[in-house]
């Protein structure tokens, strides 16, 4: 009963940490998301607050959903820190209490939050950015699309005309709907024949509507068209595997995704690396916890804390650098994606278990 008693205390404590840290973050981000928009809505007439308000909740859990490892490590660390400080955890090990069964209840709860997060959390969050992406799209154009920092999206198509490259800086709906297009058109000889620059490019059956297109070739003064069609064979799983970004796609989805894009011949591999991320977070998440227990289950009069606090985020951020890593190098074909995806929950669940049986059990 005692056990008991102490499992459900020690839960709870964790799991109001976590959320504290959570709606924390939650708030802070809304705050500096909501000012930015502001600032960039600032030259358009008739914007209300609202329609920004609304823009900004839709765009948020998106946000936050990469930093629930840091939320859970946070709380963990903290939840420890402050039992030790009221020496409820001294009383506990002089009940007989072993750090172990800490633990074992913020390990359960961390993992029902990763699966709560790869199967609720995830969904919402990707259909409420779909729905922010419609409402900037509105509001400012295709600048409130996705976009790449880079060079912006490419695809390249071919047909009885020839073959068409196609760039695109922004991309909404997984690809279906471009913003700031641009087309280079070759005939079938491989020859450069023109160029092509729209406001945007939408995928229909057979072709890319083209809107507001303005045509050049060399020696010809530029032509304008309001709409025009471009032909192509492309379906929207090829389209999507270049310009679908894999981390807007809900959890429940990525698997007809994944089977539409090999069906279509191409890999896949940023659909499977998210897929099984999204497998692997309630064990991410059981490894946050493992490493926050491993550097603040220590007594507080025995001081350091401000090192055992460093030292903590500096272990969940190696984790999340390695996780970036091995991310990095299965998109490049370097690393299958399974392994890449459990291999940083495998490290840090490994990490910090040694690092409890070091301290616990000598």
């Amino acid at each position: 009963m005692i056990a008991g008693t102490l499992s459900r205390y020690f839960g709870l404590r964790f799991l109001s940490a976590v959320l504290a840290v959570f709606a924390g973050t939650l708030v802070l981000t809304a705050m500096i998301d909501f000012l930015e928009l502001m600032r960039r809505s600032g030259d358009l007439q008739n914007v209300s607050a609202l329609l920004i308000a609304k823009i900004t909740l839709f765009r948020v859990p998106f946000i936050t959903e990469r930093v629930l490892p840091f939320a859970v490590l946070v709380g963990a660390m903290f939840c420890y820190l402050n039992l030790s400080r009221r020496l409820e955890l001294v009383v506990a090990r002089a009940a007989g209490v072993s750090a172990w069964q800490f633990i074992a209840p913020a390990i359960i709860i961390a993992w029902l939050i990763g699966m709560l997060a790869s199967t609720v959390y995830n969904p919402v969050s990707a259909i409420l950015r779909e729905q922010s992406t419609r409402l900037e799209g509105d509001l400012f154009g295709f600048e409130g699309g996705f976009r790449n920092a880079t060079s912006g999206f490419w695809l390249r198509q071919r047909n009885e005309e020839g073959q068409a490259v196609i760039n695109a800086k922004s991309s909404r709906q997984q690809g279906i709907e471009l913003g700031g297009v641009t087309v280079f058109r070759f005939d079938p000889a491989g020859r450069f024949q023109d160029r092509i620059e729209a406001k945007n490019a939408i995928l229909e059956a057979g072709y890319w509507r083209l809107e507001d297109a303005r045509f050049y070739v060399s020696g010809v003064a530029p032509a304008e068209r309001e709409l025009y069609r471009l032909k192509t064979t492309l379906t929207p799983a090829q389209v999507g595997e270049s310009f679908a970004i894999p981390e807007t796609v809900p959890f429940w989805q990525l698997s007809a995704y994944i089977d539409a894009a090999e069906n279509a011949g191409l890999t896949a591999s940023g659909y499977r690396l998210q897929y099984y991320q999204l497998l692997a977070q309630p064990f991410y998440l059981v490894a946050m916890v493992m490493l926050a227990a491993s550097v603040s289950l220590r007594f507080f009069r025995f001081g350091g804390v401000q090192k055992v606090v460093l030292g903590g985020i500096s272990a969940g951020f190696l984790l999340y650098v390695l996780a970036k890593i091995t991310g990095d190098l299965s998109k490049a074909g370097m690393m299958i994606p399974v392994a890449a995806a459990w291999l940083p929950a495998a490290i840090g669940g490994i990490t910090g278990v040694l690092a409890l049986l070091y301290q616990e059990d000598g």
